[in-house]
């Protein structure tokens, strides 16, 4: 006992009560696809607004007047040079609106859309606005593959950043919201590229709708044509990243072979299906005569497994290719073509912000080891367009390089893969200040220039045609005549397809008479300013600007 008292057991106080940790906020699951929705609805509010007050530009009357001639007709008449696919895109609003179309009418394509438009009995405003709603959708549609396919890179946190640069590009929304196939071309092709990445997973799904994209961009516009064997290339070599490792390599190349060739196949396919869909008998009876094509360019448009409408549009492609077109850069007319145009014209015409981005996330995919192998992906196939524009000889606008904004936002989300607070913040920060960039040109997207080059209000300083000037302000010409210069006697030399007449606009040609005859008020559009020479060239210089329509037309005083 006495033991007992002189070693007690020592007695271990009771633990406190272990706090337990406080549950995990849930991820805000919706907080992504609700980002998603106010990028695209904020770009489909600015396309649409743009589509509702714009009259039609140069090229859009002939696409709509064609896409009503396969509606009614069911004939291939009217210009071959560009497939059918995009002009049944815009013939599904075209459908929608209903419009008269005179069946007897003959005349050319340019003829064939002013019919339509001002001779027929139709609302030219609703014609154009439900011809341009179809273009406005694949343009959003596209947005989302931008945002998929840099999720899939780099993360939700990269497809967002991808998404808003796409979403506030001035020339995808300007473009995006006309009747017109650059932007449908351009999409397609980056919707091949992406499908083509994602055959690296599961090939027997997506090599075939990675064809059917390639298609879809070659039955819209021929300039997707060298993008062909890069996208070849691209679905092979993804085909061989696919091999399991007990495959021998003999195998894997015939596998990736076949899987090129299943590509060029479909795509051939859904360029036979378009014109099918035209014209189940494929009869072809152009308005207007065929050039010729001698030498290389001859053989490989013999050679094209395409239809014969296909292969003379080419051919009328390759004549325009041979003429002597005017251009305007930096204040320099001159007649032919510089290579160095498109990368001067993005450079006018790019926000500040989207431009550093760019570079910044092709070095990303070139530096990043996990991006490396998206690289051909992502930059190879926007390179070969663009040298391929390049080399072209139609100085007429960044509308030839659309692929640039839309290749080059999934390469900028890709930034993000550095994982770096500043890198976020720095991205975020670009991409804010693109959207002020993009937002403070509203609804004036088609004439957009950046900060360095002095904004909208300067374009028509350095470039013309659909870089600022596509007769897309005939309208507001017409509103703020009768709002400011009601009895004004009006000067007019007009550069678009609309018919002034028909918004109220009364006005002579004043190259038609003595300049000393020329008294009142000269309006002139800027594109047509930017190439003036002789007795144009002289009324400007003895004028004096006192109005601007929509950064696009300018009024002076003599």
């Amino acid at each position: 006992m006495m033991a007992l008292e002189r070693n007690p057991v020592a007695v271990t106080p009771p633990a406190p009560p272990r706090t337990l940790p406080a549950p995990a906020r849930p991820p805000r699951r919706w907080l992504p696809p609700l980002l998603v929705v106010l990028l695209l609805g904020q770009m489909a509010v600015a396309m649409v607004t743009t589509a509702v007050q714009q009259t039609p530009t140069i090229d859009e009357p002939v696409y709509v007047g064609t896409a009503a001639e396969y509606l009614h007709a069911h004939e291939l008449v009217h210009n071959p040079e560009h497939p059918p696919l995009g002009k049944l895109v815009i013939g599904v609003g075209v459908a929608l609106a209903g419009p008269h179309v005179d069946a007897r009418f003959s005349g050319d394509q340019g003829e064939l859309g002013r019919h339509l438009l001002y001779e027929s009995g139709n609302d030219p405003w609703r014609v154009m606005l439900f011809a341009r709603l179809p273009v406005i959708v694949l343009t959003l549609a596209f947005g989302w593959v931008v945002f998929a396919f840099a999720r899939e890179l780099t993360g939700t946190l990269a497809g967002l950043a991808a998404l808003g640069l796409y979403a506030f590009s001035p020339d995808l929304v300007a473009h995006g919201s006309l009747a017109t196939l650059d932007v449908p071309a351009a999409g397609f092709v980056l919707t091949s590229a992406w499908l083509a990445w994602r055959a690296r997973d599961r090939p027997r799904r997506y090599v075939p709708l990675a064809g059917a994209a390639l298609g879809a961009a070659l039955a819209t516009k021929m300039s997707a044509l060298p993008a062909v064997p890069v996208l070849l290339a691209l679905t092979a070599l993804s085909v061989w990243s696919a091999r399991s490792p007990s495959q021998s390599r003999r195998l894997a190349l015939r596998r990736a072979a076949a899987a090129a060739g299943v590509v060029a196949l479909v795509a051939v396919a859904v360029v036979w299906v378009t014109y099918l869909v035209v014209d189940p008998r494929l009869r072809w009876n152009p308005d207007q005569p065929v050039p010729v094509v001698r030498g290389l360019r001859g053989l490989a448009v013999d050679l094209l497994p395409f239809p014969e409408s296909y292969r003379d549009g080419m051919r009328v492609q390759f004549a325009f290719e041979n003429h002597p077109w005017q251009g305007f850069l930096f204040g320099r007319l001159y007649t032919g073509a510089l290579w160095y145009y498109l990368p001067a014209a993005l450079l006018v015409k790019t926000p500040l912000g989207m431009l550093a981005l760019w570079a910044a996330g092709a070095a990303a995919v070139l530096t990043v080891r996990r991006l490396r192998p998206a690289a051909p992906y992502l930059l190879v196939p926007a390179a070969v367009l663009l040298v391929a524009a390049m080399l072209g000889a139609r100085n007429f606008g960044t509308r030839y390089a659309l692929f640039m904004p839309m290749f080059l936002a999934v390469a900028a989300g890709c930034v993000l893969a550095v994982r770096r607070r500043w890198v976020t913040a720095g991205v975020a920060a670009l991409v804010v200040f693109v959207a002020v960039s993009s937002l403070r040109t509203f609804p004036y997207y088609l004439p957009y220039s950046n900060e360095a080059f002095g904004g909208p209000e300067r374009t028509r300083l350095r470039l013309h045609d659909s870089n600022v000037d596509w007769g897309q302000d005939l309208g507001r010409l017409a509103d703020r005549l009768r709002e400011r210069y009601p009895d004004e006697r009006v000067w007019l030399v007009y550069k678009g397809s609309g018919v002034p007449s028909y918004y109220g606009i009364r006005a002579r040609d004043p190259r038609e008479v003595p300049p000393r005859e020329v008294r009142g008020l000269l309006v002139v559009s800027d594109s047509a300013a930017a190439k003036a020479t002789g007795r144009l060239a002289r009324l400007i210089a003895g004028s004096r600007p006192v109005d601007t329509v929509g950064h696009s037309i300018t009024l002076y005083r003599r």
